[in-house]
């Protein structure tokens, strides 16, 4: 298991360092960020003077060793625009995106794994066609037109709810409906399609046959077993939830890293943006290794060959 784990730390560091070096160079093909920080009129000695304490006209192989130093002590330099260190810019915008994502992952599996289940269990019904309708239509529709939608109705026409910002419990219920409609769309259809395969399973025809109560056949042999590809599906979903919220947290005006990171592109930031790189880097790879480990309790058979 130690084996495992230092052999799995040892990926995540090496697709971390992958991420940020492909970033580095195709941020720098963007164009130069400091003819957007300085007036118009100004003289060409200076903006060589300005560009010269920034570092940007040693050659491009120095500044990349300078950002691997620094990376590796989690210095990523201070932000072009704010003047701020760029890594605790982008800890300051994490508690709004961890909070969205949490909501719209909590609200996924709300609607999803029992919209799944159900349209298994009653397969060829009207619930089985009304969820995965849902599910088509959840995949098919854009989210930026799904949250101009909601905002013109809920929050031009009704005014019931915040066009966008953060507060109350109010803010949460148009982002959360954006992002949470194309996960749970995929989410569905794929608890649909696995538990209809356990159902197959002779153990589950056993338990029927010994006349088990269906809610106990189905809630003890079925959805346990049919969990491993909902856990992998609902991992790979957290991770872009936190990674992904780009175009929902710039429609909704929401201040977390997408956000911000959008702006740093356009304003070419590149200490931002790398550092926003970084955290969703390594968010991701953890999300997935405790997938890996979360395996070992749906699947003994995973636990052992991973022990092993």
């Amino acid at each position: 298991m130690r084996a495992y784990l230092l052999s799995r730390l040892g990926q995540t560091a090496l697709v971390i360092f992958l991420a940020l070096t492909v970033v580095f160079f195709l941020v720098r093909l963007a164009g130069d960020p400091v003819l957007l920080f300085l007036p118009m009129d100004i003289q060409a000695k200076d903006v060589n003077e300005f560009r010269q304490r920034l570092g940007f006209n040693d050659p491009l192989i120095v500044q990349y060793g300078r950002f691997v130093a620094g990376a590796a002590r989690g210095d990523f330099g201070e932000s072009l625009r704010y003047k701020r260190d760029a890594l605790g810019l982008v800890l300051e915008r994490l508690p709004a995106t961890l909070s969205l994502a949490g909501a719209a992952l909590a609200l996924t599996a709300c609607v999803a794994v029992p919209a799944g289940v159900l349209s298994a269990v009653r397969r060829g019904s009207i619930w089985d066609h009304l969820g995965m309708t849902g599910a088509v239509l959840g995949q098919a529709i854009p989210g930026f037109w799904l949250g101009l939608m909601l905002i013109y109705v809920f929050s031009v026409r009704l005014g019931w709810l915040p066009t966008g910002g953060t507060g109350g419990l109010a803010h949460f219920v148009m982002p959360c409906v954006v992002l949470a409609s194309f996960y749970s769309a995929r989410m569905a259809r794929l608890t649909r399609s696995s538990v209809l395969e356990t159902l197959r399973e002779e153990y589950v025809l056993t338990a029927r046959a010994k006349g088990l109560a269906e809610r106990f056949v189905i809630g003890k042999h079925t959805l346990k077993n049919s969990a491993i590809p909902i856990v992998t599906l609902a991992g790979l979903e957290t991770a872009q939830l936190l990674g992904g919220a780009v175009i929902t947290e710039t429609i909704f005006a929401w201040p977390g890293v997408g956000r911000l990171t959008v702006q740093a592109l356009l304003n070419r930031d590149f200490p931002v943006v790398l550092a926003a790189v970084f955290l969703i880097s390594v968010t991701y790879t953890l999300i997935n290794l405790g997938v890996d480990l979360l395996y070992g309790w749906l699947d003994p058979r995973t636990r052992r060959e991973v022990a092993g």
